[in-house]
């Protein structure tokens, strides 16, 4: 069982944890788009962005410093994404044990890197998968990974349990992963909070419930699809009526 999750667009890049991490799967690929990021002016990657001056101009900066070395200037992808998600997650706490759990079984889709480890080493960076970069002949992100994102999670799989994969990536990023070469069941999480007399989906909530998730699946080394319903994190109860076989209705409230 593999779970994936989305990056985030806050990231903390105080610190530089190296021991004991990765370098990315990808990376020739990632320098090949910085290559292609390096040509846009602050004004120009704002546009294709809908980015504001002075984010901009930060990730024109950030571009320049890029190394593909990843000696310097780099932390582990889990410690720096810094969003809701990675606040539920809470890497921090987890022991040795958990880390290395977290490294066999977890993976994050990203823009520049295409999938990554938890602890690999990741440069500062804003990418989203959804964006319109043209690197060659590919119109898009979505055309310039192809089938690689899903090729390596299938091998990923090879050494899991079950070939499950937990999806609580957003739909910009799980896009990314070709569905009809996946070699694995999907089965997707949701959160619903109680609000305004129904339940339904609190951005703001799911995505710290999404990471709540990953950290349940990691600290207790669950193997096993049948065993995710147990998740009762932060007050969330799994529904069965309201659930389907791929989709894992949670409610709070």
């Amino acid at each position: 069982m593999l779970t994936l999750l989305s990056p985030a667009k806050k990231l903390n890049e105080e610190g530089q944890d190296i021991d004991n991490c990765t370098l990315p799967m990808f990376i020739e690929d990632a320098e090949k788009l910085i290559k292609s990021l390096k040509k846009y002016s602050p004004k120009k990657l704002g546009a294709l962005m809908k980015l504001s001056p002075a984010l901009a101009e930060l990730n024109v900066d950030r571009y320049g410093e890029w190394d593909v070395d990843h000696s310097q200037k780099v932390k582990p992808a889990v410690l720096t994404f810094n969003g809701e998600v990675y606040a539920g997650l809470d890497a921090n706490s987890f022991s040795k044990k958990e880390k290395e759990t977290a490294q066999n079984n977890l993976r994050i889709l990203s823009g520049l890197y295409g999938l990554l480890k938890p602890y690999d080493l990741i440069h500062p960076y804003r990418l989203e998968m959804g964006t319109k970069l043209k690197v060659g002949r590919k119109n898009n992100l979505y055309e310039f990974w192809g089938d690689k994102i899903v090729d390596e999670i299938n091998n990923n799989l090879s050494g899991q349990k079950e070939n499950v994969i937990v999806n609580l990536a957003s739909n910009e990023y799980f896009k990314s992963v070709n569905k009809k070469k996946l070699d694995a069941r999907i089965i997707t999480p949701v959160f619903k909070d109680f609000s305004s007399g129904q339940y339904k989906t609190v951005m703001v909530y799911a995505k710290k419930a999404r990471g709540m998730m990953a950290g349940y699946i990691i600290k207790n080394n669950i193997e096993k699809s049948e065993d995710l319903v147990a998740f009762d994190t932060a007050g969330y109860c799994y529904n069965k009526e309201a659930s389907t076989e791929n989709e894992l209705v949670f409610y709070r409230g």
